[in-house]
This record gives C-alpha cells, sequence and structure tokens, in this order.
C-alpha cells in the first residue's frame, strides 16, 4: 500500500481538470459501436493516461468487438463503469462473455441486471452472490425493461446503449424515482452524436427503437474537462487558495457543475445551517465535506444514502476521514452533519481504495494544522492519475509520489 503525506501549504497557479471521465466512457463505446479505431479516438483528446477505469473500457471493448466466437473474459478492473455499461452491450450482440473485475467491485451490487434482463433471452450465472464474477450467454431481445431509478443511473445507461443494437424496439420504465439524472442525460446526448434515437416518456422513461446503427460523426465529440475532479481545485480555491481551473464548460450536461453554486452558496451564507441534497451529485460528497469543515456553520448533506454502494461506503469513510483530521462529522439516517469553523489538526487516514477519498483527504490537508498522511493514495489512479504530481506542482507539500 502506497502513501503520501501532504503538508500545510498554500496552492497557486493555473490547472486543467482531466477530460470528463463519464462522457469519456460514454464516447468510447459509441465509437467503438460504430467501428472507429482506438487509435482514432485517441486524438479526441482520449490519449495519454487517463485512468484505469477509462483503460479498462478501452480494453473490455477492444476483446469483446474483436475476439471470435469464443466466450471472452472482460476484466473491468475496478470500474462500475465499464461493467454496468458493456454488459448489457455484450448481451445485445449475443456475445458470451465472463464479466470479472477487482475484489472492490465484486462488493458492488449487479442483482438488479438479473432481474432486468430475466426473460429477455439472456441468461446471467453469479459465481457469487449476485456480484462479479457474472458469465452472459444469449442475445438480448428488445420489450418492456422495468429499472429502478434510485439504485445507480448506471443501469439506466447500460440499456440505453445496449437497446438500438436490438431488433425489436424497446421501453424503459421507471420503477422508482430517478437519481443522478444529468448522467442519463449526458448518455442521450453522446447517443445522439453517433446517431441514436431515444424517445422521453416524461417522468416514467425512454422510448429506443430497435434496428438502429451507431454512425462516425460528423464532428468529433468534445470531450469537456471533467467537473468532479474539478471539485477538489474548486474547493481549494473556496478555500482561499490562489488558483485559476480552466477548461470547464459552464453550460455542461455533467452534474458535478452543481459545485458550483454550491460553493458559492457557501460563501455567500457562512452563518446557520445549510443543507445540501446529494441526491444527484453523490461523487461531489466527500469533498464538500471537507468546504464544509471550514464553514462556520452546520452543514447536512442529505439523501446520501446510495454513498454506501460506491468504491467504498462513502458515508462511513468520508466521516471516518474528518473525524481523524479532528472534524465535528456524524452520519444520520442515509445523512452527513458537519459542524465546520474551525481547523484541522490533522492526522493518518486510510483511502480504503476510494480514489475519492484519497483526493478529498489532500485537499483537507493543505489547511491543516499538521498535515496528512494518506494511507492507499494509489487509489487516485482509478480516475486521476496525475493528481499528486499536480498538486506539487501548485505548490502543494506532497510526499512520497
Amino acid at each position: 500500500m502506497a502513501e503520501v503525506f501532504v503538508g500545510p501549504s498554500r496552492l497557486q497557479g493555473r490547472v486543467v481538470p482531466p477530460p470528463s471521465k463519464s462522457i469519456a466512457h460514454r464516447v468510447l463505446i459509441g465509437a467503438a459501436l460504430s467501428g472507429l479505431p482506438q487509435q482514432e479516438v485517441e486524438r479526441w483528446g482520449l490519449g495519454g493516461e487517463l485512468g484505469q477505469d477509462l483503460e479498462a473500457t478501452k480494453a473490455c471493448l477492444r476483446a469483446l468487438l474483436t475476439a471470435g466466437p469464443e466466450p471472452v473474459i472482460l476484466d473491468c478492473r475496478d470500474s462500475a463503469s465499464t461493467l454496468r455499461f458493456l454488459l448489457p452491450v455484450a448481451a445485445a450482440l449475443g456475445r458470451s462473455a465472463l464479466f470479472v473485475g477487482s475484489s472492490g467491485l465484486a462488493r458492488r451490487p449487479l442483482r438488479e441486471y438479473g432481474e432486468i434482463l430475466g426473460g429477455r433471452g439472456v441468461r446471467l450465472s453469479f459465481q457469487g452472490p449476485a456480484s462479479l464474477p457474472v458469465r452472459v450467454e444469449g442475445r438480448l431481445r428488445g420489450g418492456v425493461f422495468q429499472v429502478p431509478g434510485d439504485v445507480s443511473s448506471q443501469y439506466i445507461t447500460g440499456l440505453l446503449l445496449a437497446l438500438p443494437l436490438l431488433v425489436e424496439d424497446s421501453t424503459v420504465i421507471l420503477t422508482s424515482p430517478l437519481q443522478s439524472a444529468p448522467y442519463v442525460e449526458l448518455t442521450k446526448s453522446v447517443l445522439a452524436e453517433f446517431g441514436i434515437a431515444v424517445e422521453d416518456i416524461p417522468g416514467a422513461g425512454w422510448r429506443v427503437p430497435g434496428r438502429q446503427v451507431y454512425r462516425r460523426p460528423a464532428v468529433p465529440p468534445f470531450v469537456e474537462a471533467d467537473y468532479s475532479q474539478a471539485a477538489f481545485w474548486l474547493v481549494a480555491k473556496f478555500l482561499g487558495h490562489y488558483l485559476e481551473v480552466d477548461g470547464l464548460l459552464p453550460s455542461s450536461l455533467q452534474g458535478d457543475r452543481a459545485i458550483v453554486p454550491i460553493l458559492a452558496e457557501m460563501a455567500a451564507a457562512p452563518l446557520g445551517d445549510l443543507r445540501i441534497s446529494a441526491a444527484q451529485i453523490p461523487d461531489l460528497v466527500p469533498i464538500l465535506a471537507v468546504a464544509a469543515c471550514a464553514r462556520p456553520g452546520i452543514t447536512i448533506i442529505t439523501e446520501a444514502e446510495r454513498l454506501r454502494l460506491k468504491e467504498s461506503d462513502r458515508l462511513l469513510t468520508t466521516t471516518e476521514m474528518l473525524s481523524r483530521l479532528g472534524a465535528r462529522i456524524s452520519p444520520d439516517q442515509g445523512a452527513l452533519i458537519i459542524h465546520g469553523g474551525r481547523q484541522l489538526r490533522g492526522g493518518t487516514v486510510d483511502s480504503h481504495a476510494d480514489h475519492r477519498i484519497a483526493m478529498a483527504a489532500a485537499i483537507a490537508a493543505l489547511d491543516s494544522a499538521a498535515g496528512v498522511r494518506i494511507l492507499g493514495s494509489e487509489a487516485v489512479a482509478k480516475s486521476y492519475p496525475g493528481f499528486f504530481q499536480e498538486l506539487k506542482r501548485l505548490g502543494g507539500d506532497a510526499r512520497g509520489i
């Protein structure tokens, strides 16, 4: 297990976050299904070191679309997006595939796909309790798919990517209110760039015609900077560091662009209670909790129960991280309550192999009294391999990189 120490320091300079991971996954899949070689796609700004999640998607697409008729093994590593996006795609293509991944990914639920796809010409054989490894056999048939909206929008994205490939038309019906809705809008936007039509059924779901063909975009898709990664630098700026965060699209469909108005609200109302819903922005919670520690009032982050199903149980790991650093924070029935306004003392925290916990701890360290030792710092490679190098370039006291 690697570790990094981040000492108290002041950041200054210009930073451009990496390309949006959410958009990049969808573009890679759309491009592969339209027959474009990965070398060409990499010229769209998706080359170089993009993080382990996107590399997993690239590798799985190569295996899925270039192998022969024999069953293929798809190693999703630690990427839930890769797994949940490509499982229905493999089923739509009629490819027999064994999906495997890290022990962390194996802890994340897949039961919903067994229920959603069951009886549609596909058999899912789990070797564990509705988790990885899972073997997918058969060819998916169209029809009506009932999907919960409050577990993960990734199930919906996976279906929207796969259903256009089927012979039959299909309908996706929500069985519970949709959370993380901006991610579904991202999916629809990327699909449109590849010539795929999806029709909204307001408040109920989507209609997806079959027999569609993914087509080469007339103009290469624009993969903008990632708001969820920019959030770490934007919170550092909120804490008083002199940073310019460039490359962000104000009109972005990324749900995590909400970090900008949330931080503005924090700055405008530093006292009193502030409630923030995490329903549409679960990935922002660890770094928002860091920002809340600096705010003198009480911040309550609500509707955060789904954080228990992330790379770690983020309700617990966010609480543990900041408690170890001296913050007053407690979980309460799917919410986090933070009493801010005092300096964090510093200490040692465990990332629990969660990239967002590791990066949030690094930002928390900058204004702490004694700095923070981060165990499992290698977790950042999942989404932002150069994060600690960037922190050091901007003036951060980062040792052990």
